[in-house]
């Protein structure tokens, strides 16, 4: 019921911020949960303020065994997604979807991409080398998450807001859903489209210039 529950969540969540982002607007919403908090202004005076929910700290395994953190992400924006490298049904359609952007944008310094494995059992570093180099990705723009089961799986769900689960019932054994979340340079949720739905993927591609352009305003 918990996994029902967090799937019609996030489907809702992506849905209405799909409806959102097809709006003819210069600046995407800021998405996820939030709350009011009290600031002390410079003049010694407050202000209540809106505090938007962000990335937390991290610390994985890249395809390269190297350690990757929020740091590796300083200053850019990127776009996340969960898989495994055994699946069949919507990984590959999700991963020619990222892969397409990933060409559109390979030489721009402010954007990135970041695959979380929820495979925690087989998706080893090594693994995840091999996938990225058959994906033709394998490079530092292009980081491949490998860690615990726990880890993933927490902040899949608690920050991301993707549901993933390993259920020994499912026909590959792990069930999980397929958007990819277009994260700012504040580590805040921008926008969260379905990897498979090519009008979707199409309004991620317009939404990435709409999210570079706002630091530039």
């Amino acid at each position: 019921m918990k996994f029902n529950r967090s799937i019609l969540s996030a489907f809702l969540f992506g849905s209405i911020v799909f409806l959102a982002s097809c709006q003819d607007q210069k600046k995407l919403p800021i998405l996820g949960p939030r709350e009011a908090a009290t600031v002390k202004n410079a003049d010694g005076s407050t202000s209540v303020d809106t505090v938007y929910k962000t990335i937390p700290a991290f610390s994985f395994l890249n395809q390269d065994s190297t350690l990757i953190n929020n740091d590796t992400f300083k200053d850019k924006i990127y776009i996340a997604d969960f898989f495994f490298t055994s699946c069949t049904t919507i990984c590959p359609t999700m991963h020619r979807s990222m892969k397409t952007i990933f060409d559109k944008y390979k030489d721009n310094p402010d954007v990135m991409f970041l695959s979380h494995t929820i495979d925690f059992k087989y998706d080893h570093p090594s693994v995840l080398k091999k996938y990225a180099q058959k994906l033709g990705v394998d490079g530092p723009k292009w980081q491949f998450a490998y860690g615990s089961k726990d880890s993933i799986y927490k902040i899949a769900e608690k920050d991301y807001l993707v549901a993933v689960i390993e259920d020994s019932t499912a026909k590959e054994g792990y069930v999980h859903q397929g958007w990819l979340i277009l994260i700012d340079k504040q580590k805040r949720i921008r926008g969260a489209y379905d990897g498979t739905n090519p009008e979707q993927v199409a309004q991620l591609t317009k939404d990435i210039p709409v999210l570079l352009a706002e630091d530039k305003k």
